[in-house]
C-alpha cells in the first residue's frame, strides 16, 4: 500500500505509515495521567500528534530525529490538523524511504547553487565580490549554507530552506532594484546573501529541527555578524588590502537590522536605503512562502477558504479550490 503524505491527509482518517519524529514531550494531563505529545513529518509537512495513557518506557523507545511508525487516526483540533496515536514503534530501516523526506533534492540544491553563484558573480564593487567569492569557495561553509533550513516552524522550515530563502530574495533584488538607482545592487546583494548566515549554527538540521545551545543563547543576527568578522580577517590575513570598513560597516548593520523592528529581535531598526529594502524583500519571501505553506496543509479541505490562523489574525482564500 503506498504511503500517504501529510499533505494528503483530511479528517477522520485511519493512517498507518513512517514519519520522522520531532519535539516529543512527556507530560501529565489534569488527572495526572500521562501522554505523549510530539510533531511527525514527512517531505511535504508537519503535523502535530499526541498519544493518550502513554510512560515512560514509551517515551524512551525513539528519539527526536528518528523514523517511527505510527498508527492511528486524524482529527481536527482548534482549526489544525493533529494525529491521534494508537501505536508508535521505531520504524525498520527496510519500511524507510528517505525520498520520502527529503524536501529539496540534491539536484535541486545544485541548481540553486549555480544560480546564487551566477547573481553574487555580477557584483562589480571588487572587494564585495571577493568577499561573495570567499564564502563560495569554502567548501565547509557551503556544506552547511546548503543543508541549514531557514526556521524551524516558519518559513523554510527544512533542510535547504536557507539556500531557497537566500537564492528567492536575490533574485527578487535583481528584479526590484532597478525601480530604485540610488540603492547600490552590489551591496544589497551581499547583504541579501550574509543576512541569515548565521542560521548555519543558530540551528540544527540533522534530521530533526531545532536549536543549538549558541543558537538558544546568542542568536542568529550575533551569530551573523561573527561569521562576516572570523571570514574578514581570513581574508585580510591572504591580501594586502585590508577589507574597506565602511562597507563591513553597512554589511553588519544590514545582517543586525534585517527584521526590521526592535520589538522582531532587531538591536537596531534599518536606517539605510539598502537595509530598509532588504528587510521588506526578506519579510515578502517569508511571509508568501508561510502562506503558501499554509494553503497547501490546511485541514479545511472542502473550502476554499482556510481556518482561521491567529498568528495571522486572518483567514486565508484558497482560490484553486473554489
Amino acid at each position: 500500500m503506498p504511503r500517504r503524505f501529510i499533505n494528503q491527509l483530511g479528517e477522520r482518517e485511519e493512517l498507518d505509515d513512517v514519519f520522522l519524529a520531532s519535539e516529543k514531550q512527556l507530560r501529565p494531563n489534569r488527572n495526572g495521567n500521562l501522554y505523549l505529545q510530539m510533531r511527525l513529518s514527512d517531505r511535504t509537512g508537519v503535523v502535530n500528534a499526541m498519544m493518550w495513557n502513554a510512560n515512560d518506557r514509551l517515551y524512551q523507545s525513539f528519539d527526536n530525529g528518528d523514523y517511527v511508525r505510527v498508527q492511528g487516526s486524524t482529527q481536527v483540533y482548534n482549526g489544525n490538523l493533529q494525529i491521534i496515536i494508537t501505536s508508535i514503534d521505531p520504524a525498520e530501516l527496510r519500511d524507510v524511504d528517505e525520498t520520502d523526506f527529503i524536501h529539496l533534492t540534491q539536484e535541486r540544491r545544485n541548481q540553486m547553487v549555480n544560480g546564487l553563484t551566477n547573481l553574487l558573480r555580477r557584483i562589480g564593487n571588487d572587494p564585495l565580490k571577493a568577499l561573495a567569492m570567499a564564502f563560495l569557495e569554502d567548501a565547509a561553509f557551503m556544506e552547511k549554507f546548503t543543508a541549514a533550513p531557514a526556521g524551524i516552524k516558519n518559513h523554510h522550515a527544512y533542510p535547504g530552506g536557507l539556500l531557497e530563502h537566500v537564492y528567492s530574495l536575490l533574485r527578487l533584488i535583481e528584479a526590484v532594484t532597478p525601480f530604485y538607482p540610488s540603492v547600490d545592487v552590489d551591496l544589497l546583494l551581499m547583504g541579501g546573501f550574509l543576512h541569515d548566515v548565521g542560521k548555519i549554527d543558530e540551528l540544527t538540521y540533522d534530521r530533526a529541527l531545532g536549536y543549538s545551545d549558541e543558537g538558544q543563547l546568542v542568536g542568529h543576527l550575533v551569530q551573523g555578524v561573527s561569521i562576516l568578522e572570523r571570514k574578514l580577517a581570513e581574508m585580510d590575513q591572504q591580501s594586502s588590502e585590508p577589507f574597506p570598513q565602511d562597507l563591513a560597516m553597512h554589511l553588519k548593520h544590514m545582517i543586525v537590522s534585517h527584521h526590521g523592528k526592535l520589538e522582531f529581535g532587531s538591536p537596531k531598526v534599518p536606517m539605510t536605503l539598502e537595509a530598509t529594502l532588504l528587510n521588506y524583500l526578506d519579510d515578502m519571501d517569508a511571509k508568501l512562502h508561510s502562506f503558501e505553506q499554509l494553503m497547501r496543509e490546511d485541514a479545511n479541505v472542502d473550502s476554499p477558504w482556510t481556518v482561521y490562523h491567529p498568528q495571522l489574525g486572518r483567514k486565508l482564500f484558497k482560490p484553486t479550490i473554489a
